[in-house]
């Protein structure tokens, strides 16, 4: 598996495109070599884990998000995780499978606190909130701690704040902006040869302002 993705990131940066994250048959394969990591392969398997592994929903999220929380509950183990670091981990995944694993975990006295550092900075908790919420009524302290934080917006006043001064450049495209203003035919995820399709945006009130400034990079 590794000598395979090695050869993808080698295609890819060819191409000059980055290498596609891991899928849902990678993970579970990872997650075999993370618990018995190959001599000398340590550091790289563990950062495939934690970079390379698309947050959300995604299918290969599902096997992560059920692999680490199988090491904070005990279920499971890695030289390279420990229940914290697993925590620490599921707290990286922004929503989606590892909601219900962090807001169970509240009730864990040894990995509680950390859990709630990370639902502190976790926005996407939809229905899951309640949870929270029932056990900051039932009396958990951590539980509290995380609803506070929420009110309190500590997610946004704990980043760093922005410059005084940002330069920018703006453009105007005439036209449907939805379409016409859309940074995608650039994206580097598509091959070079898919990269060069002719757009509106090459229209003539918008060129001499549209090279001045790349695309903005693909989310």
């Amino acid at each position: 598996m590794l000598e395979a993705y090695r050869q993808h990131v080698e295609e890819r940066a060819a191409e000059g495109v980055p290498p596609k994250p891991l899928n849902a048959e990678q993970v579970a394969a990872l997650v075999e070599l993370l618990k018995n990591p190959p001599a000398g392969e340590e550091e790289f398997v563990l950062d495939l884990l934690t970079n390379r592994v698309p947050p959300g929903v995604d299918e290969a999220a599902y096997v992560k998000a059920g692999f680490l929380t199988a090491i904070a509950k005990g279920e499971a183990s890695s030289p390279l995780i420990d229940k914290v670091h697993a925590v620490k981990l599921l707290g990286t995944m922004q929503g989606g499978y590892n909601i219900v694993s962090l807001v169970e975990l509240l009730d864990d006295p040894e990995l509680a606190k950390e859990t709630g550092e990370q639902l502190k900075h976790t926005l996407l908790m939809f229905d899951a909130f309640h949870d929270v919420e029932e056990r900051a009524k039932a009396g958990n302290a951590v539980a509290k701690d995380v609803m506070q934080s929420w009110a309190d917006a500590e997610w946004f006043l704990s980043k760093p704040a922005p410059a005084e001064k940002i330069t920018l450049t703006v453009f105007k495209v005439p036209g449907e902006t939805n379409t016409d203003d859309s940074p995608l035919p650039r994206t580097p995820g598509r091959a070079p040869t898919f990269r060069c399709m002719p757009t509106p945006c090459s229209r003539t009130s918008a060129k001499a302002s549209y090279r001045k400034c790349p695309a903005p990079p693909a989310r």
